[in-house]
């Protein structure tokens, strides 16, 4: 029998769900009901979803950052089906295609100028391992410093770089010799630098736990400590990449040259795993020295025809659309929708952005909240959680809490998204702050007649 793709997808339509439950993580989906998200899924295109009902979602969250040329782009889709359609010669292995080359000369074209050098990998986190691996190779150095709050990635050497102790907590031990350092304190960094054993400092320009920015010449200033000591400086770019913060790279918003540089996320334009490692040249070379050290690091499926087709045509998209660019714009239109919402409502703590790269802080107002405190004690991060389930529910806006126990909500919508789209979430965002501070009551009011002790 043939298979027959389209057939068991309409024989199965569904399934989905409860199949994955029973045999692959059945705790996400309990929480997808929990949390009033197990929506069946149909299509999407652009920056929409659709459910099994046609109902149109506005999709504020964007597959942590994805979906830059938006979901389903034709330009990619007719990549794929060409690559497929020609039958390449992908991974010959002893051996190259002629795409990952292409690829390749693109990145060095649009990546900042000190990075000359590409190696593919399939994803973010194996970028960062890359990035490690080959530092410590080249420097002859041991340690790693990242900065407190960081997020790089969820494999060993990825993890033990992450910021939050909680994170790390339970899968300990990790890669030794990690140090954090607290963010935008230069003192705090020279003094592990001059220690002049640190092979690299790996650091998001922008960071994706919360949106949070550096102040004013920090990184810059931190890439000149790096040069005088010696180590190695690396931006993670694999979620503020490929035009999320309104440059094609954010390291550009700060002239940054950097040594290492991590991509991943929207290269393939969501369709295919793919990353990449940009190197300076001379890091590359101490590294990949000689024949015998030619395959030092790789992996079996990067780089694949499809995902070298994929980011081609992703980078062709982000430029003849203009997306970059509309990124900017559309950046500060979104904070003049929303940075009112910390005027008129005392728990909107602030509101910040960087292009499509947004978020707005929660906080107990400043006055102080009896309701606030409550609220917070049962679960840390959970007012956020009061405000994305009437924007999901309500107004057919997807988006999420940026991370755990944070009272942060974080949008990364594709970047061919509209000036109607900024209204139609602008507008659905403060109704749901209005509805959330109700929520936030009435739970308070029920443990207070449920539980007495709380109150």
């Amino acid at each position: 029998m043939t298979f027959d793709l389209e057939r068991l997808l309409d024989e199965r339509a569904g399934s989905g769900a409860e199949l994955y439950a029973r045999h692959s993580n059945p705790r996400f989906v309990q929480m997808l009901e929990v949390i009033g998200f197990d929506r069946k899924w149909a299509r999407a295109q652009g920056a929409y979803l659709y459910d099994a009902n046609g109902t149109r979602f506005l999709d504020w969250l964007g597959g942590f950052g994805m979906f830059n040329v938006g979901r389903n782009n034709p330009t990619v889709v007719a990549a794929l089906k060409q690559v497929l359609d020609a039958q390449t010669p992908s991974l010959p292995q002893l051996g190259l295609s002629d795409l990952p080359g292409l690829l390749a000369e693109e990145l060095v074209r649009i990546a900042p100028a000190s990075t000359d050098r590409v190696l593919f990998v399939n994803s973010g986190t194996e970028a960062v391992e890359a990035a490690v691996k080959l530092g410590r190779a080249a420097t002859r150095r041991p340690r790693v410093l990242a900065l407190e709050n960081a997020f790089h990635g969820l494999t060993l050497a990825s993890l033990a770089l992450n910021g939050t102790p909680a994170e790390r907590a339970r899968f300990e031990p990790l890669l030794p010799h990690v140090t954090h350092v607290p963010r935008n304190d230069l003192d705090a960094l020279e003094r592990e630098l001059a220690h002049e054993d640190v092979a690299l400092f790996v650091v998001e320009p922008v960071q994706g736990k919360g949106v949070c920015f550096h102040d004013g010449d920090y990184l810059w200033h931190a890439q000149e400590l790096c040069r005088r000591y010696g180590t190695l400086f690396c931006v993670d770019e694999v979620q503020t990449g490929f035009g999320r913060t309104g440059r094609m790279f954010a390291c550009e918003h700060w002239r940054l040259e950097p040594d290492l540089l991590t991509v991943a996320k929207s290269l393939s334009g969501g369709f295919v795993p793919v990353g990449a490692l940009l190197l300076r040249r001379s890091v590359h070379e101490a590294v990949f020295d000689s024949l015998e050290h030619a395959t030092s690091h790789g992996s079996t499926f990067a780089p694949g025809d499809l995902a070298m087709a994929a980011g081609l045509a992703t980078i062709h998209e982000l430029e003849t659309r203009g997306l970059v660019a509309r990124a900017a714009e559309l950046g500060e239109l979104l904070l003049d929708r929303t940075r009112p919402l910390a005027e008129r409502y005392d728990v909107v703590r602030e509101v910040r952005g960087l292009g499509l790269m947004w978020a707005v802080e929660f906080d107990e107002p400043r006055g102080g909240s009896r309701v606030w405190r409550l609220v917070e004690r049962r679960q840390p991060g959970l007012f956020a959680q009061f405000v994305i389930g009437p924007l999901f529910r309500r107004h057919h806006v997807l988006s999420q809490v940026a991370g755990h126990d944070l009272n942060v909500l974080k949008g990364l919508p594709p970047l061919v998204i509209g000036p109607d789209d900024v209204d139609w979430f602008a507008e659905a965002l403060e109704d749901s702050v209005r509805r959330a501070r109700r929520i936030a009551r009435s739970v308070v009011s029920f443990a207070g007649r449920a539980v007495p002790h709380l109150v």
